[in-house]
Parts: structure tokens; sequence; C-alpha cells
């Protein structure tokens, strides 16, 4: 998601609003008399299992032993 500031509001709130692009990775457009003057884009960083899996934890079932090896995906090669 995109979100723009003005200068002077980056100004007064720049840890602020950095700490929350660093959670959330928006690209930040920061504005001159409205108009956009720089994109500030976060780094992105790996994200952990929890971050990328934790809305279904608990409600993904597996019938079958995870271990167990297959060998239908290889048919084809």
């Amino acid at each position: 998601m995109q979100k723009t500031v003005s200068k002077s509001h980056l100004k007064a709130n720049m840890l602020k609003i950095f700490r929350e692009l660093e959670l959330t990775f928006d690209e930040l457009i920061v504005t001159d008399n409205n108009n956009p003057v720089l994109r500030i884009v976060p780094l992105k960083q790996t994200e952990s299992v929890q971050a990328l899996f934790g809305d279904w934890q608990g409600q993904v079932v597996y019938h079958d032993d995870v271990d167990t090896p297959t060998i239908d995906e290889w048919e084809a090669a």
C-alpha cells in the first residue's frame, strides 16, 4: 500500500513513520506543496514462518503422513 505525507509532517514524525513502514513494508510518497518529491521504500526482509502462515495456524488439516515420500509429481520427469 502507498501512503502520502508532507515534508513538514515527515520531519515532525520521522521516527514514528519509519517504524510503521518497517512493520508494514508500505511505500511512502513525500510531498512538497502537494507535489510528490520523494519515494521511501523499505527494504524487504525475509519474513518469519509465523508472519507468513500465522493466519492459517490450526486451520489446515493434512491426513497423510507428511514424512512419506511421494513420486507422483516426478512422473513427468
